[in-house]
């Protein structure tokens, strides 16, 4: 059998890993990184200098992307810390349940329903309002990482 035989079809996060490592020393505000087990981004970064005891140490102060809550952590700035593969889609929202789940339309047609409400309140205000009273087309950004999605913009394309 030889390898003309088969053909397969590769994408790009088969198999790939939720995270990839990233040297502590480089990670700058408003970027991204995994603390406690969960993707944050950065606020705030402070380095202190080296001490008697070898390495520079980088003071980080994330904010978890999903939950909100505020998670510090302290790394020796030569040293490697795991960085989130973080990306953002935009879906058309079509339909909201009951239990408050949207159903959404990607692009190429396909629906995605499993998707929790938002967390943020104002935004969950925002598009049951927008789009059950007031009946507009509204496009949610949906931000996922490390296995997780969530709901994280809203876009108002106009009256349905």
């Amino acid at each position: 059998m030889s390898d003309e035989d088969n053909h397969f079809e590769s994408k790009a996060d088969a198999g790939a890993s939720k995270t990839f490592p990233q040297q502590a020393g480089t990670i700058r505000k408003n970027g991204y990184i995994v603390i406690k087990a969960r993707p944050c981004k950065v606020v705030e970064v402070s380095t202190s200098k080296t001490g008697k005891h070898g390495h520079a140490k980088c003071h980080f102060v994330a904010i978890d992307i999903f939950n909100g809550k505020k998670l510090e952590d302290i790394v020796p700035s030569s040293h490697n810390c795991d960085v989130p593969h973080v990306t953002r889609t935009d879906f058309q929202l079509i339909d909201i349940s009951e239990d408050g789940f949207g159903s959404l339309l990607a692009d190429n047609g396909n629906t995605k329903d499993d998707l929790r409400p938002p967390s943020d309140e104002q935004l969950l205000t925002q598009i049951k309002d927008g789009f059950l009273e007031e009946g507009k087309d509204l496009v949610v950004t949906v931000m996922s990482a490390m296995g997780e999605e969530q709901i994280c913009a809203l876009k108002d394309i106009g009256p349905k």
